[in-house]
């Protein structure tokens, strides 16, 4: 990768309009998660349901690591009329976000407590499409940018994509949503639903106005010019590309980094599934969670993103991804003293921030470890497929979290010191794929030339 030497030069690449599509598109990708997350565990602690019940009804974001299954339809499959007006790409995030629209008005109107399955249901139909969205939202964000720009550009559309996940999941979405069923404001958290529900209006408009990535432009040109094969299209878009990674980075490379992604965020996620239960146990109210954890800690983990971009540019991806990961293990164990302490504001504000600060670094060198790894001819796929891996230790694994708790009698303490000690074998296999990439570089071998 090409480095920058100079932060002031570096901070001159946010000038690019193409990174505030990054940022609206990354707000699109993280709110959805409040609605099938945040505000669904507050609802669903309120009406009485255990930290076990409340942690498995986080399986329904499972679906996140099967997005890759997909992914190839994305790529190609046409939406009628909105994919002939808003492309390839936003037609299908325009699509979705319709849908995310129609099933959160019809969650607003289901009681939690008599109908459970219908809840989950809705919520698992949420996940669907917000995993599909995610596809062609990280295509979009790889396909936007040339070749050539590539080295200097992928890291900061992973900062301005983090900031804009964490935007929709936290300081904007995920702030405004409880507060608006919090003590304060004080709405049902049905007529919360209802409110966001509407907000999906302006949302989809906003995507109208975005335009097309170039290389979009001419795939389609190609198209109807007839250079592109018709026959054999889905041998070619579902099976090629998985193919292609594995011959380009070879089987031990590759097998490395699919564990790797596996297993790095498998602590993070346990203790993000936790956390607001967490807080609600310990004494936090609802506006004090809305505030803390979602405004402020988003708003930190926007701001920092930047840094992290500057910072991985500068010293290079693999190496702030290792210490990114040993810093956001240890900031876990802040969240230890807090469980001992109480529902200290202060310390609840200052654990917040190391923790987002260390997780905006943490982030914004994953993406771009991802980024780095696709394919541009297979760009959704691929990154699905990379992503997905992900999304299955962050979702289906970390579903257990409830029982590791009510296993340890709730005692938060040591759970957080268990989510730390998680982050080992992602950082020994973090160090095995910088090994192999270090050998192929001395054979030789141009792996990475896409």
């Amino acid at each position: 990768m090409t480095k920058v030497t100079n932060f002031s030069d570096a901070l001159l690449q946010l000038r690019d309009s193409r990174y505030l599509t990054i940022l609206l598109f990354g707000f699109c990708s993280g709110f959805p998660w409040v609605l099938h997350g945040s505000i669904l565990t507050i609802w669903l602690q309120d009406s009485g349901l255990s930290r076990s019940s409340i942690g498995v009804f986080g399986v329904v974001a499972t679906v996140y690591a099967f997005n890759w299954l997909w992914a190839p339809l994305i790529d190609r499959l046409k939406i009628p009329l909105l994919g002939r007006f808003l492309g390839q790409r936003r037609s299908w995030i325009v699509f979705c976000q319709c849908i995310i629209a129609f099933l959160v008005w019809a969650i607003s109107l289901i009681d939690p407590v008599g109908n459970l399955f219908a809840l989950a249901f809705f919520a698992f139909g949420i996940a669907v499409s917000s995993a599909t969205l995610d596809v062609a939202v990280d295509a979009y964000r790889i396909k936007v940018f040339q070749p050539h720009e590539m080295d200097a550009k992928l890291p900061y559309a992973a900062a301005m994509s983090t900031s804009g996940w964490f935007a929709g999941f936290g300081f904007l979405g995920g702030a405004v949503a409880l507060a608006l069923g919090g003590e304060t404001i004080g709405f049902s958290w049905p007529q919360v639903y209802q409110i966001i529900g509407c907000f999906y209006v302006l949302l989809n408009l906003l995507i109208c106005v975005i335009p097309r990535p170039e290389a979009e432009e001419r795939e389609e040109q190609e198209e109807l010019a007839g250079v592109q094969p018709s026959k054999g299209w889905l041998l070619m878009k579902v099976l090629v590309p998985y193919k292609e990674f594995f011959d380009r980075c070879g089987l031990k490379l590759a097998s490395s980094v699919l564990l790797f992604l596996l297993f790095f965020r498998l602590g993070e996620a346990m203790l993000g599934r936790m956390s607001i239960v967490f807080y609600g146990e310990i004494g936090f109210s609802v506006d004090q969670i809305s505030f803390y954890q979602k405004f402020y800690g988003g708003l930190l983990t926007a701001g920092f993103s930047l840094v992290g971009a500057m910072v991985n540019t500068r010293f290079g991806v693999i190496k702030g991804l290792f210490v990114a990961g040993i810093a956001m293990a240890s900031a876990n164990l802040l969240f230890a003293v807090l469980a001992a302490v109480g529902p200290n504001t202060q310390l609840f504000a200052f654990a917040l921030g190391v923790d987002n600060f260390f997780q905006a670094f943490a982030t914004v060198a994953f993406v771009s470890f991802i980024s780095y790894f696709t394919s541009r001819t297979y760009t959704g796929t691929q990154y699905a497929l990379m992503s997905s891996v992900s999304n299955f230790g962050r979702t289906t694994l970390a579903a257990g979290s409830g029982f590791v708790v009510d296993y340890l009698n709730g005692d938060w303490t040591i759970f957080f010191v268990v989510t730390t000690l998680l982050v080992i074998p992602g950082l020994l296999l973090l160090l095995r794929v910088g090994r192999l990439i270090s050998e192929e570089r001395s054979d030789g071998k141009a792996y990475l030339d896409r």
